[in-house]
């Protein structure tokens, strides 16, 4: 049974898909092949319903992408039309000596009932529905169509990137942004679309005229010279048809101009535009005025009464019904509004959002500092919170959390607390009202204020008032705002826990984000052979160390050859390590400057390798004597590297790597600790400082690790 319903599926399907290419060469035979009038008057009554179908569904689109077919839905309906004119344009000419009935019953019909069997009238009346289609209709549907193609196509890159935006401040999912995407790109093909179709439509009517010249002409010329008739009954025969052949083309092509005006004004609203618009007329304060104004004309001399007082009844009946009564719109914003709404809560009842807090990153402020987040003010930390969040997104690699935040009457009125999973990582004071002026190292006078710290680099600083802002710049000093401050403290402390922020989660979106560009690859590295948590783990690592996922496809890459030698968690990081050693190294220099590193004395390597190997279970396998005096040494080859803020790193054997990086991550969170075998072949290194023994001033060794 379920190989038949496939079948039969399938089947139908077929039929569905050769309907369309079968239309299309029937309408090419239609104005081949000679055909009976029979067959036009079912064709002429399929046209009209074609076109009524067409406005019906156009008038019920919310919005114009609900009806995203009609361009060309337009297209074959316009040569439906056109291949009907030719073959009637056919029938008229070689039959149209036997009467009005030699077209079809349809086109005598419209001639009789439309026009009263007068040609006179019948030119007036397609001239009048011309004049209608082609000046009014067709001419400011084309021109809608044209600004609204050329302004979508110029919001076109502010949409996009208005989509980048959201989904790097977590707004939204990787899919709802492709899916957003799909969404912008098919509204500006539609108006593009319409653009061009909104010319079918013109150049239809034109073709209306030109066909009924020809017919009346061709008539006349074949009546008097091939049939024998008279003048007068040529043209009374051969208008006829021809003014009835034009009307019935005619009225559908009006009801496509209709719907095509309808699509390309139509606004984006949930209703349909029946419902939008008897939303915006159900007004009270809208009809008062008419019925007064109407009243008012209907007691004049001379007007008719009996017509207008009547009508004016009628609005002032309407106002009285719609006062008090709430629009449909209305209707449908306190629906969704009691949609949304949570339910009441009970008193006795105690949820899990009063003993649990999920939010990751959370920026607690004292009152005092309630301003810098209020939206009446500007929210000037708002905003840098979400410039923060979308810049170290891009460094890190991964979308980073929404940071709440939140007023805490219990900390002092200046005072901000900064909290990652929970945990408090930094507190200190600001004062929104006064600027921070920090000391740069090279001062040449001196400013008063508030002595106190930088919270974020521990600089010294002083608060002062926005009154001696220039003062501070001339002295030498960088002056920066409240809300800069706790903004920068923000990123520093995320920059530092950037590994207690990736979990389970956003692994998997890395994973899903990388399946769409190499599904294969993802296919071989989960689950085997590393598990999620595993790959969750080693990437926890990397950021640990100062290492971002941004470029997770080297990454995943190196995963999996690493997994090839060894599942040990630790082991296996410093195999990645091994393999993304150019990645690291591009974070710290660029191309062709030569990496500034600290070394170690021969000597010490051996120490360290010889602690390493006897301890190789141990969480701190170096002796604390030893592990002070390295703390010691290396802070002091470091700290004329750090006061001209130029990035180094220490280099150590493979062995000892790990072991040295959790030594000195502690005291010296911002050096990086490299092995030989990372640093890339044919990148130059430049040797600062040896620690442990008599240090060369500084010494360049190009390529130099065939020496390691």
């Amino acid at each position: 049974m379920a190989t038949q319903a496939l079948n039969r599926k399938v089947w139908v399907g077929s039929i569905k898909g050769a309907i369309l290419p079968f239309a299309t060469l029937l309408l090419v035979g239609l104005m081949i092949v000679p055909v009976p009038s029979i067959v036009l008057d079912i064709g002429f009554i399929s046209n009209i319903m074609i076109s009524l179908a067409v406005l019906m569904v156009a008038l019920n689109a919310a919005k114009p992408l609900d009806f995203s077919a009609f361009p060309t839905v337009l297209l074959f309906t316009t040569l439906l039309r056109l291949a009907l004119n030719v073959a009637s344009t056919r029938v008229v000419l070689v039959d149209g000596h036997n009467g009005a009935a030699a077209a079809g019953h349809v086109i005598e019909a419209f001639g009789h009932f439309l026009i009263g069997g007068d040609y006179a009238v019948g030119l007036f009346v397609f001239a009048i529905l011309m004049i209608i289609n082609m000046v009014v209709i067709t001419k400011g549907a084309g021109r809608v169509s044209e600004v609204s193609a050329r302004f979508t196509l110029d919001a076109l890159p502010g949409k996009q990137m208005a989509i980048d935006a959201d989904l790097n401040a977590g707004l939204m999912t990787p899919d709802e942004a492709k899916a957003k995407r799909q969404e912008v790109a098919t509204e500006a093909d539609f108006y593009g679309s319409m653009d061009g179709a909104s010319k079918f439509v013109k150049g239809d009517a034109v073709a209306g005229v030109m066909i009924l010249a020809i017919n009346i002409l061709g008539g006349l010329v074949l009546g008097v010279v091939n049939h024998g008739l008279g003048i007068g009954e040529a043209a009374s025969t051969y208008i006829q048809l021809a003014i009835g052949d034009a009307l019935v083309a005619q009225i559908p092509a009006l009801l496509l101009s209709i719907a095509a005006a309808a699509i390309v004004t139509r606004v984006s609203s949930p209703m349909d535009l029946s419902n939008q618009i008897t939303s915006q007329f159900g007004s009270a304060r809208a009809w008062t005025p008419v019925a007064g104004i109407l009243g008012f004309l209907g007691i004049l001399p001379g007007m008719p009464h009996f017509i207008i007082l009547p009508a004016a009844g009628l609005a002032g009946f309407t106002a009285w019904k719609l006062k008090g009564a709430k629009t449909p719109a209305e209707t449908l914003a306190e629906t969704a509004a009691i949609a949304a709404a949570p339910p009441p809560a009970n008193p006795a009842t105690i949820g899990w959002d009063e003993v649990s807090d999920g939010a990751v990153l959370s920026l607690e402020l004292g009152y005092g500092l309630i301003n810098l987040v209020d939206e009446r003010k500007g929210a000037p930390l708002m905003a840098r919170i979400t410039g923060i969040r979308r810049q170290l997104s891009r460094e890190l690699g991964f979308v980073m959390p929404m940071v709440r935040v939140r007023d805490n009457l219990a900390l002092a009125p200046n005072a901000y607390r900064i909290l990652i999973g929970g945990v408090a990582m930094g507190e200190d004071e600001a004062w929104p009202d006064d600027l921070l002026a920090l000391d740069s190292g090279d001062l040449e006078g001196r400013v008063e204020g508030r002595a106190t710290r930088d919270p974020s680099f521990g600089m010294d600083a002083v608060w002062i008032s926005p009154e001696k802002r220039g003062e501070a710049v001339v002295a030498g000093y960088t002056v920066v705002d409240c809300a800069t401050v706790v903004a920068t403290h923000l990123n520093q402390l995320i920059l530092a826990a950037a590994s207690d922020l990736f979990g389970m989660d956003e692994a998997q979106k890395l994973l899903d984000a990388l399946k769409e560009s190499a599904p294969q690859l993802v296919a071989g590295l989960t689950p085997a052979p590393l598990s999620l948590s595993q790959i969750t783990a080693a990437s926890r690592a990397l950021l640990s160390e100062g290492v971002p996922l941004k470029d997770f496809r080297r990454i995943a890459e190196a995963m999996v050859e690493s997994a090839r030698e060894t599942l040990d968690p630790a082991a296996l990081v410093e195999a990645i390590r091994l393999r993304i050693g150019a990645l690291i190294i591009q974070t710290m220099v660029p191309v062709r400057m030569p990496l500034p590193v600290i070394t170690l004395d021969q000597g010490l390597e051996g120490l360290l390798a010889q602690a390493v190997r006897i301890g190789a279970q141990a969480t701190h396998p170096i002796e604390p004597a030893l592990g002070r005096r390295i703390i010691d040494a290396v802070n002091e080859a470091a700290q004329p590297l750090q006061a001209q803020a130029a990035r180094f790193a220490l280099v150590t054997s493979p062995a000892a790597r790990r072991a040295v990086a959790r030594l000195l991550r502690p005291h010296l969170p911002d050096m990086p600790v490299l092995s030989f075998l990372e640093i890339p072949d044919g990148k130059p290194v430049e040797v600062m400082a040896v620690v442990g023994g008599m240090a060369e001033p500084t010494r360049s060794l190009e390529a130099s690790h065939g020496t390691r």
